[in-house]
């Protein structure tokens, strides 16, 4: 049986063809002279990587997807670039125990080329079989690094013991020049990809460095693990910490700027059976807060919370799971806010923006400064508007209450995960409902969402299950005509993910008269939301559905962030 034999076979058996499909391909390769693979692929009948990987499975070799994987540098080092670029292969991971050097390739059953890899890197070689279009963005993505020159000085510098080097001999070596190019390069490309936090994360045999891009963790880079203690040392030393302390979590901070822009970054290590792991977090101080509707706000959503922050006093919340851009939305408002004769103070916990015009105040727990004790202090400080960071127990909950009755405006946030559910956890706290709807201007939650890359964007015909489910949620919502949607195929702009950028899905109730009674009454969040879709509510996932048939997003991305 030959190769494409075996793959239809394969896939036959998988359940990807039915029998008669595959007897169909085999003669209509036979008849046109034309090979399976691009019969299957042209006429859609599998995808690409089933199609490969049941092309491995035939010639008896493994398949591998490198998406999402970093490669250490002094691997690379093994096979340069102009072979890896014009054979179409990259070396990716030494075998531990026999020290074989696994390579990904578009062709592996080329023995000469083999016999030259070997040749070339001193190894033997174990060839794994690879998509064409992921090894060539690979190797642009990998090489492009230009790490390899400085790993191998530093490893030259390494010590195999360098993880009991004393404190006195690390920073001599955490001075020399190819371990600062190391870090330099870890913060560029997390700048140029637009990464809002770096994980370097010490493993048994290499440290991994992963990046948060678009709200999503995705692994870039590698480094070799001699190398870990060093690297680690140089950042310390930027974030001001202690760098002979290993058993203790620390935090520090610092600035680093490139050529376009200043990022301040804020800097934690946690000790982990390996080593100790640093997370980063990315805050850029230029480009400006965006607004409302740059975050993707709009209708009624945008309406109501424009109207509620409008007002001279009262509470307005914001909420959400951590990590759906609460605080962004709060300096979305503020700085709008933020005019000559209005005297605007916050308590955070950290201050992630530092906004001229806004008295901007730290939470600082060793000192006893919480958010309950801040808040007593702010209302001596003449304020107008107060943003407390969050409302976590009842006693900032009865000042935040106090502050709104006496004729100021208060923002701040609670982890619910919609609208409706923050009342009802208000009185979890202790707050009474008579008060809640003297005071409680607007309640809005919402989720962050990935955007659909505009240079891969492709439009489809949904399946009858998607669009009856469309159709369910949208009900009076739903637009007129054939419903399509979008996806991103997958481009060098957007690193073969198909997203690029974010935004949000909102939704904001208003506290009504019906509401308001509901309110007194300790109605259920489901009655109280229920109430708020008859007089006019879009819910989060509505809002998410109607930004996908706006073709913003995607129906998974909505399925991942709101589905209930």
């Amino acid at each position: 049986m030959d190769h494409a034999q075996k793959i239809l076979q394969i896939l036959t058996d998988q359940g990807d063809l039915t029998p008669e499909m595959a007897e169909k391909v085999r003669v209509d390769a036979i008849n046109s002279d034309t090979p399976v693979a691009e019969i299957l692929l042209k006429n859609r009948l599998v995808d690409e990587d089933k199609l490969l990987k049941a092309k491995a499975s035939a010639l008896n070799v493994p398949f591998i997807s490198l998406l999402g994987r970093g490669i250490s540098p002094d691997i690379l080092l093994l096979l340069p670039e102009p072979v890896a670029k014009r054979y179409k292969l990259i070396p990716f991971e030494i075998d531990k125990e026999t020290g074989k050097l696994a390579v990904a390739m578009t062709d592996p059953l080329n023995l000469p080329l083999i016999e030259f890899l070997e040749q070339k890197s001193g190894k033997s070689i174990i060839p794994y079989l690879v998509n064409e279009q992921e090894i060539i963005a690979k190797i642009d993505e990998q090489y492009a690094q230009g790490l390899t020159t400085e790993v191998t000085e530093a490893l030259k510098d390494a010590s195999p013991g360098i993880r009991t080097v004393k404190a006195e001999n690390l920073n001599q070596i955490i001075k020399e020049a190819p371990i600062a190019k190391i870090v330099s390069t870890v913060l560029d490309f997390a700048v140029k990809n637009r990464a809002s936090d770096i994980h370097i994360e010490p493993q048994e045999s290499r440290t991994r460095i992963r990046y948060r891009i678009d709200g999503m963790l995705v692994e870039k880079l590698a480094l070799p693990r001699s190398v870990h203690d060093a690297v680690l040392s140089r950042i310390k030393i930027l974030a001001d910490m202690k760098i002979d302390e290993k058993r203790l979590p620390q935090d520090g901070r610092f600035n680093f700027k490139t050529a376009a822009e200043e990022i301040d970054l804020r800097v934690s290590t946690l000790p982990t059976v390996f080593g100790e792991k640093v997370t980063m977090r990315l805050l850029r101080k230029t480009g400006g807060i965006p607004t409302l509707q740059e975050l993707g706000m709009s209708g009624v959503a945008l309406k109501n919370l424009q109207t509620a922050v409008t007002k001279p006093h009262g509470i307005v919340l914001v909420t959400g799971p951590t990590g759906s851009g609460k605080t962004t939305t709060l300096y979305s408002i503020l700085s709008r806010l933020n005019v000559i004769n209005v005297n605007i103070i916050t308590l955070e916990d950290p201050v992630e923006y530092e906004i001229p015009g806004l008295n901007q105040v730290q939470v600082n727990l060793q000192a006893g400064l919480t958010f309950a004790s801040g808040m007593r202090a702010f209302l001596r400080q003449d304020p107008n508007i107060i943003l407390v960071g969050e409302i976590r127990d009842s006693e900032t909950t009865q000042l935040a209450i106090q502050a709104a009755l006496t004729g100021h405006l208060v923002f701040s946030t609670l982890h619910t995960n919609n609208a409706a559910t923050a009342i009802p956890r208000l009185l979890d706290l202790g707050a009474e409902p008579f008060l809640i709807v003297s005071v409680l201007n607007a309640v809005e939650a919402q989720r962050i969402i990935r955007k659909i890359c505009s240079s891969c964007k492709q439009e489809f015909l949904p399946d009858a299950k998607a669009e009856s489910d469309i159709r369910s949620v949208l009900g009076k919502l739903m637009p007129p005509g054939q419903i399509k949607l979008y996806k991103g195929a997958g481009c060098k702009e957007c690193n073969n993910s198909g997203y690029l950028g974010r935004g949000g899905i909102f939704e904001t109730i208003v506290v009504t008269p019906t509401i308001a009674r509901l309110i007194v009454e300790r109605s259920s969040a489901e009655d109280i939301e229920k109430q708020a879709v008859a007089e006019g509510l879009i819910t989060l996932k509505q809002d998410g559905y109607l930004k996908v048939l706006a073709g913003v997003t995607t129906l998974e991305e909505i399925f991942r962030v709101a589905q209930e």
